[in-house]
């Protein structure tokens, strides 16, 4: 049996989140572009999807761990303390979130170099004080939906999804039909917010304006809602957890891997769309790599190098800082050198520099920040 206190580790899982967070700095790097009218390269289709794709791929590996754990201290210890779970979920993701809530709200505005898209929309208008509360309560999905968002921490949203998530899992996952629970669960979800939003949009007498943009808000809050693609990475865990071996053995093989990592990347690399569930859709590839690498010894991928690694450790700060360090970049290019430089090398120059700083900045983070409050949160493992 495991020892209470062995942490769980999956190998290649930090190759993982290395490339789920460069997926979404590259697309932010050219949305940002984009939307400061500079040329860019935002146009082409798997730069406009990657970071949608690395979101997802981030969900899939959320569900997926945070299964397993939870599977595994209830094996070991026959329940499941959700308040140590509640404790080291404040300690892993709160600090960094409230750290470029408050940073964008308050401190970029003032700041020349960290002027960039959206500012006047976002930081002076009426809406300021109605979209705080929502940040700072760690509902910025919301915020994003009612108000949006400022743009250097609208990457927020999906942290608040997240941690939405986290606040039901554990109780599912501690009841003794899980599957029964989360079926109850989904079915008073689809009645409250089904009911209530056909009372909105149908029965009610508001007018016919406010009507549709209740209508573009539901659609832009499912459009972000995908606890769905978490529940998808938390099947798998529970594969590789109970050892389902007539299945994994199927799914490990060499020719299932080459075959499996093929339509993925043909799926990636198309316009290949299905409406309502796409992110879900590709969640099913995610979680059949994420599984793949994590939990098969004869996986054909390996993402155990040094620095792929070292990057995959840091990558929440990479998540949370980088649209601030591209920003301040672009416009440290423009002020120190101007608009002189060829597009190779203003490329060239940009990434280079994005990345450099945001690892620095990930470094200083994870290093005085975070590595203090990890060892804390280890007090709380059972």
């Amino acid at each position: 049996m495991q020892n209470s206190h062995q942490p769980v580790y999956f190998p290649n899982l930090n190759g993982v989140r290395f490339i789920a967070a460069f997926s979404v700095l590259i697309h932010h790097t050219e949305q940002i572009r984009y939307m400061m009218g500079l040329e860019h390269f935002y146009g082409f289709y798997i730069i406009k999807n990657m970071g949608k794709l690395g979101v997802g791929l981030f969900f899939v590996l959320s569900g997926f761990l945070i299964t397993y754990l939870l599977l595994s201290e209830k094996t070991r210890r026959g329940d499941i303390s959700t308040k140590n779970f509640y404790v080291r979920r404040i300690l892993r993701i709160w600090p960094l979130y409230y750290i470029i809530v408050l940073l964008a709200f308050f401190v970029f505005p003032e700041i020349p170099f960290f002027n960039g898209p959206l500012r006047d929309d976002f930081y002076y208008d009426a809406n300021f004080y109605k979209r705080l509360p929502f940040f700072l309560l760690f509902l910025p999905n919301f915020g994003y939906v009612f108000f949006r968002a400022p743009y250097l921490c609208a990457q927020t949203w999906s942290i608040g999804i997240e941690e939405q998530f986290y606040a039901i899992w554990p109780w599912i996952i501690k009841r003794k039909n899980p599957v029964k629970s989360f079926l109850i669960v989904v079915a008073v979800f689809v009645i409250i917010v089904g009911s209530t939003s056909f009372y909105f949009l149908k029965i009610s007498d508001l007018p016919v304006d406010t009507k549709e943009k209740i209508y573009e808000n539901l659609a832009l809050f499912f459009s972000q809602f995908r606890i769905l693609t978490m529940v998808i990475g938390g099947i798998g865990a529970y594969l590789v957890f109970s050892k389902q071996e007539r299945i994994l053995s199927f799914l490990f093989k060499k020719s299932t891997q080459a075959i499996v990592y093929t339509i993925t990347l043909l799926i990636i690399g198309s316009d290949v769309y299905i409406p309502g569930f796409n992110l879900e859709f590709h969640g099913i590839f995610f979680c059949y790599f994420i599984i793949n690498v994590a939990a098969n010894p004869n996986t054909i991928l390996n993402l155990e190098k040094p620095i792929i690694h070292y990057l995959g450790k840091i990558s929440y700060g990479i998540y949370i800082y980088h649209s601030a360090v591209i920003v301040f970049c672009i416009n440290a290019i423009h002020y120190f050198i101007g608009d002189k430089l060829s597009l190779p090398v203003f490329n060239v120059l940009l990434y280079t520099l994005v990345i450099g700083l945001t690892v620095l900045v990930c470094e200083f983070s994870f290093r005085f920040i975070e590595s203090p409050l990890l060892r804390l949160k280890d007090k709380f493992n059972r």
